[in-house]
């Protein structure tokens, strides 16, 4: 009888080791991990080109071959003194205002943008009728997340790729609305299509004068919007869904509480609720920043904190939607 053995190696590791292994794995991902939430801002500064695709934001478009002509366009932004319309060059009415630019495929727009404005702009290209994505690669000035600040200005280029109907944009959600939008004209596009934002202008019948005067009546009074009582600083101040369109500002309700009040050396902290970035900026609209304290730019489910040692009041407001104001009265 013939006994066989099996002398096959058999690889076996022990409880120490296995320890060691799961130390470095663990280790690889916190590193991995804290790099990943270190850039945090930098993943949500814009979505994936997947996601755009998807969501049919990003427009793709087609290379042409440069012609050699070179279109150079100077734009400003501008405000109303109410902050409520927005536009490039002139108000709505003004020579200049939004002008149109017509070009051919290939031929190259150079645009030198400048913010004579108070509030935060940013600048781009899109084929899009509305809203504020499918921004053209190389057309953009700044950006929504990090915009122009008053007196700053840049440049970009935009060479179409096909003919049709293009439109440069103030990028920040809210402000295309507003009126911060321009007609791009690339070849022959239908007269219909290039002329439907220019109605004929309406025709005033003429009234005729009454025989008989009536008596005039006395003007009716327009009551103000009584300002709130300030109220005593209980944690947060909000910024509510909804502020970055105008309207709170007819109720004092941009900011809640519109007007609070502190002890000097209290640490007072704002919340945007509100699904558009923000800025707590002391000052005003109309004088600007005064230098106190300043938020910059903050994103939807953020927080900015303050603390103010010196007693007096400190108007604020909102850099990128100037109608939202707010008091605080440090005691």
């Amino acid at each position: 009888m013939k006994l066989s053995h099996d002398n096959s190696q058999v690889y076996r590791t022990t409880p120490a080791r296995t320890g060691k292994m799961m130390i470095i794995m663990l280790g690889i991902c916190i590193v991995g991990g804290a790099i990943f939430f270190s850039m945090w801002d930098y993943w949500i500064s814009q979505p994936a080109p997947v996601v755009g695709m998807m969501s049919e934001t990003i427009e793709h478009d087609v290379q042409a071959a440069f012609t050699g002509v070179h279109i150079p366009v100077e734009l400003s932004f501008i405000e109303s003194p109410d902050f409520r319309t927005l536009a490039f060059n002139a108000l709505p009415g003004d020579p200049n205002h939004n002008p149109t630019i017509t070009m051919n495929v290939g031929d190259e727009i150079n645009f030198s943008v400048v913010n004579h404005g108070k509030s935060f702009h940013s600048f781009g290209v899109t084929a899009a009728d509305e809203g504020f994505g499918g921004i053209i690669p190389g057309s953009e000035v700044a950006a929504a997340s990090n915009p122009l600040k008053p007196g700053e200005g840049g440049e970009s280029k935009f060479i179409a790729g096909e003919e049709g109907t293009y439109y440069y944009i103030c990028t920040v959600p809210g402000h295309r609305e507003q009126g911060m939008v321009g007609k791009i004209i690339v070849g022959d596009v239908p007269v219909e299509e290039v002329m439907e934002t220019a109605p004929e202008p309406e025709v005033m019948e003429e009234v005729a004068e009454p025989e008989v005067m009536e008596e005039v009546a006395e003007p009716e009074v327009m009551e103000e919007v009584a300002e709130p009582e300030p109220v005593a600083y209980d944690g947060v101040i909000s910024i509510p869904d909804g502020s970055s369109i105008p309207g709170c500002d007819e109720t004092n309700e941009c900011y809640i509480p519109y007007h609070v009040t502190v002890s000097a050396g209290d640490e007072i902290t704002w919340s945007n609720d509100d699904s558009a970035a923000h800025t707590v900026t002391s000052g005003t609209p109309s004088g600007g920043p005064d230098g106190n304290f300043d938020s910059s730019l903050f994103m939807a489910g953020n927080t900015f904190s303050v603390t103010l040692d010196e007693a007096g009041e400190y108007p604020y407001f909102c850099m990128v939607h100037p109608w939202m104001v707010g008091i605080v009265t440090v005691n």
